[in-house]
């Protein structure tokens, strides 16, 4: 068995990559594109391997190979069919091991501690822990769920302002920028959905949605309260009675934090990793050091 272990976090914006010791060090990061599980397999494959090379490269450990080296990965989307049987055939390691990302993320927010997780970022997805036993809520990808996820915000925001520019509704200067974009021609807005637009596509639209909030758009305000409700009434769903840990993860995270309700702000704690971190603990457990004088098969 390998003296290393490669840890990946996968989601549909972004994968890491990080290559650990025996005892947890990471010695190398790597970061390449999407590695959500309804990409195409071939292109999740790809992008695994390259930011797993990366990450023996910033460790200066090039020469090794990764077919020697076991990995854990947690990719976002990985609850949801078979694809992974697929993946793990065209992938390279010494052995593979898959969870949803939202375990990872759980495990770097809280350690081996009860609480709740909520990943808010290109998609969503929530976890409790409580007395060891995990819930599981959400995480059934964008086409028909990822409520509070950037990618189902951006698309969202898409959809007001063609209605805007159709004269449903008000104009604003959000919805104004949003046609600026698309150099104020609809069919720009709807070629770009028609032509394969991904999750990520979408969610980079989403950071205008928080900042024209704050200068007080009332498109921006009126998207952000029906989002904040759809993660109230999951956050109800999986805060349990006695829960004194919520943790927020993923690029939105600290942006839904101030408009939570007080009773989640209430209990809201930093992460004390990221899931990366998490992914990288669980790694260490997941294939343990051959025992002296032990063969592993």
């Amino acid at each position: 068995m390998s003296e290393f272990v490669i840890a990946i976090d996968g989601g549909g914006t972004s994968c890491r990559a990080a290559l650990a010791d025996r005892h947890g060090n990471v010695l190398g990061r790597g970061k390449r594109g999407s590695a959500n599980i309804f990409t195409a397999s071939d292109a999740i494959g790809e992008n695994i391997v390259m930011a797993a090379r990366e990450a023996l490269h910033d460790a200066g450990l090039d020469a090794l190979d990764l077919s020697g080296i076991p990995a854990y990965l947690g990719l976002a989307g990985i609850n949801v069919g078979e694809r992974q049987r697929a993946l793990a055939r065209a992938l390279p390691f010494a052995d593979t091991q898959f969870v949803h990302d939202g375990l990872i993320a759980l495990q770097g927010a809280l350690g081996d501690n009860d609480g709740v997780m909520a990943i808010l970022g290109t998609g969503s997805a929530y976890v409790a822990r409580s007395g060891g036993k995990l819930r599981n809520v959400g995480g059934w990808g964008f086409a028909i769920g990822d409520q509070g996820s950037g990618a189902v915000l951006g698309r969202t925001l898409l959809q007001q302002t063609l209605l805007a520019h159709d004269g449903i509704r008000e104009h604003t200067p959000l919805s104004r920028a949003v046609m600026a974009h698309f150099q104020n021609n609809p069919e720009a807005m709807v070629e770009f959905a028609q032509q394969n637009a991904r999750p990520a596509d979408y969610g980079s639209f989403a950071p205008m949605v928080f900042e024209y909030d704050d200068q007080g758009d009332p498109l921006a305000g009126r998207i952000l309260r029906d989002t904040v409700r759809d993660i109230t009434e999951t956050l109800d769903t999986v805060v349990f009675e006695g829960c004194e840990r919520l943790c927020l993860l993923g690029g939105l995270g600290a942006l839904y934090a101030g408009r939570l309700e007080p009773r989640h702000q209430a209990i809201l704690k930093e992460p004390l990793a990221d899931a990366l971190g998490g992914a990288v603990q669980l790694a260490l457990r997941a294939f343990p050091p051959a025992m002296e004088g032990e063969v592993r098969r």
